[in-house]
């Protein structure tokens, strides 16, 4: 568990497409489907209104927005294949085998249609709806933007039997759309390169990019995407293509996991004109793993379908349970967290005017999509247990004992709040005297004798230490209520101070740096390991927030002459020595192994670990989520099989093994 969660495991799936699956006839996209809204020199000098922001989200935006077009062919039915391309110098690619851009004469423009697409904001085929009934891109700002922000962009179409190119400086053409070959393909091949005086990185990540795609391959049936990353010697590639849709969505989340009914519950139906796609399967274990988009957008903050779907289940299973003999088990009604338990969901609506809400635009809004959700899920669920009223009596099992556990957790709850006599706060935390989260961190510190150092060595300011001693609970493994009433977990949850799992408050954790800081050594991996499994699973929003860190104490002491130099691995020793023992015997110069942060002094801890001017932090990304829930299935979980086949398949590519 480095830098970034677990975010480049490689992927297994996929047999090439037929290129011919999944064309629906050659419906016409002309010159006059394509309508303009103008205004692209606003792009340049606001970017954030257009991509969100200038860093590394938006450089991902721009990839997105390229791709958009391409999945609305997709979703139009005009294109089954899409190519993404890391290019040396982090130049990006982008092929689709769709219709290809319109290129011909604009009506009203005088101009090509590439190039009205091309240079003018929000002019594409999206905002004519006999073209696309639904459409992806999120802001609608389309493939313009891309080109505004870009130092140089050139696009290559493919309409039988001419190939057109053109190629734009930061948004403005060279020349105008010229023919350069002939073909009997179709389809839009883009490349371009992010212009660096306004987006602040073009360090694409391999990890972010895979997921987005595997996500878009799951949502539209029978679209092969792959990406190749070139950047490197070491190539990498993965492809993504899905004939299963969101049920093999499900069948991938719970690969390493013990389903309690043998398949996935997939539905697909129309209402009016909302398209609703969802999958569920219960597992046996305590968690709920739950996704939920919009025209493919991920909404990762729910929003009107999400409630209707957790209504829609709520109402059919407690109707179940009430006709069901297990009623007597458990007489009160479910409540809808009782229904989370084990739960493996994803929920795909495809809308003709999505209204997002939130400061992200990942909230659905529109108040009709609730009913008719509610209503799709409820009334499918309802047939598909009366017709197999096994998979329901195996959720119902499920589903009381969680109900057993919500109590059990409740009471566990209201004992804590009893014992704390409304302090709340552990006697072992040393807490700061700032009180605005925003400036505080807590080191959570492994031992005793470490904590003592680095209660004398901190800032009393800001700076708040809790020690952690002896051997942790392994969460993946346990329900709620042992989590909150874990003696070694307990402080943890009161010095941060914002709760737990579906009652966890990420806006009311007391401190927005959490360093986790333990040995570098078997011990201290396992610690930092168990901690961001507890994270993880019970408190998300504080690794999604970037809340989280590993400390990096240093391994080594080198004293050369009258000077100290810390080195925090095998490569700085080496070169500490080579650029500071001019003259000096390198077997005369004293080197000291730190083997735990508690044979450090105070003066020394904070000089090498916990001063925010010279330490080292690692922050913990979740860029991948599906991927890490998976990892931390298989590395963590009960099941020994996957854990073995992973430690066999990367033996090989251990280096330093402590054991």
């Amino acid at each position: 568990m480095t830098e970034s969660i677990l975010s480049e495991v490689p992927e297994r799936s996929t047999h090439h497409h037929d290129a011919a699956h999944g064309r629906t006839g050659a419906k016409e996209y002309t010159a006059s489907n394509i309508q303009v809204l103008k205004g692209l020199d606003a792009v340049r000098k606001r970017p954030g209104m257009y991509i969100g922001s200038t860093g590394l989200e938006g450089l991902h935006h721009l990839v997105y927005e390229v791709i958009d077009n391409s999945i609305d062919e997709a979703m139009a039915g005009f294109c089954d294949e899409i190519k993404v391309t890391l290019e040396k110098g982090n130049i990006v690619k982008v092929e689709d085998n769709g219709r290809g851009i319109p290129t011909e004469m604009h009506p009203l423009e005088k101009i090509s249609s590439l190039e009205v697409v091309m240079t003018q904001l929000h002019a594409g085929g999206k905002f004519d709806n006999t073209s696309y009934k639904v459409s992806g891109g999120l802001h609608g700002v389309g493939v313009s933007v891309v080109n505004a922000l870009s130092d140089w962009l050139e696009v290559t179409v493919l309409r039988a039997p001419s190939i057109y190119y053109q190629r734009y400086r930061r948004g403005v053409p060279e020349k105008p759309v010229e023919i350069i070959g002939e073909t009997d393909q179709t389809g839009t091949i883009v490349r371009f390169k992010v212009d660096m005086t306004i987006i602040e990185t073009d360090q694409y990540s391999y990890g972010v990019l895979s997921e987005r795609f595997r996500e878009l391959a799951f949502l539209n049936q029978g679209l092969a995407i792959s990406i190749t990353d070139d950047r490197e010697e070491q190539k990498r590639r993965q492809e993504f293509m899905f004939e299963g849709g969101i049920k093999s969505f499900i069948e991938y989340l719970n690969k390493d996991k013990k389903p309690i009914h043998p398949e996935p519950v997939y539905f697909s139906t129309q209402k009016d004109d909302v398209k609703i796609d969802f999958s569920l399967q219960y597992n046996d274990r305590y968690d709920e793993v739950l996704f939920t988009f919009v025209n493919n957008i991920n909404t990762r903050e729910g929003g009107t379908h999400l409630a209707g779907f957790r209504s829609g289940l709520t109402r059919v299973i407690n109707e179940q349970l009430k006709k069901s003999k297990l009623s007597k088990k458990f007489e009160e009604p479910l409540q809808g967290e009782d229904l989370r338990e084990g739960l493996t969901a994803v929920i795909s609506v495809k809308i003709p005017d999505p209204q997002f809400e939130g400061q992200t635009k990942m909230k659905l809004g529109n108040p009709r999509v609730q009913g008719i959700v509610a209503s799709t899920v409820y009334e499918n669920l309802n047939n598909y247990f009366d017709e197999f009223p096994f998979v329901i009596d195996f959720i119902l099992e499920k589903a009381i004992l969680a109900a057993k556990a919500r109590n059990a957790a409740r009471d566990a709850r209201m004992r804590i709040r009893k014992n704390s006599d409304g302090v709340g706060l552990p006697g072992k935390l040393a807490d700061c005297s700032e009180k605005d989260p925003a400036k505080c961190e807590i080191f959570i510190v492994e031992g005793d004798s470490a904590g003592g150092s680095a209660k004398q060595g901190r800032d009393r300011q800001i700076q708040a230490i809790l020690p952690l001693w002896g051997k942790m609970l392994n969460v993946e493994k346990a329900r709620e209520e042992k989590v909150l009433v874990n003696e070694k977990l307990q402080p943890v949850i009161a010095s941060l101070g914002a709760g737990l799992g579906v009652h966890f408050e990420a806006d009311k954790v007391r401190y927005h740096k959490v360093i986790i800081m333990a040995d570098a050594d078997v011990d201290g991996s396992h610690i930092r390991t168990l901690l961001l499994t507890f994270f993880f699973r019970y408190m998300r929003p504080l690794i999604e927030r970037g809340y989280v860190y590993f400390a990096m104490p240093p391994l080594y002491k080198i004293t050369i002459g009258k000077k100290s130099f810390y080195a925090y691995d095998e490569e700085a020793r080496k070169r500490i020595i080579e650029e500071n023992s001019k003259g000096v015997d390198e077997n005369k110069i004293p080197i000291q192994r730190y083997k735990g942060l508690g044979e450090m002094n105070p003066d020394q801890l904070w000089e090498t670990t916990m001063n925010p001017d010279t330490r080292s932090l690692t922050q913990i990304r979740l860029e991948d989520a599906i991927e890490a829930d998976r990892i931390f299935t298989m590395l963590m979980g009960e099941e020994v099989e996957p854990r073995r086949d992973f430690i066999e398949e990367n033996a090989m590519f251990v280096s330093n093994l402590d054991v």
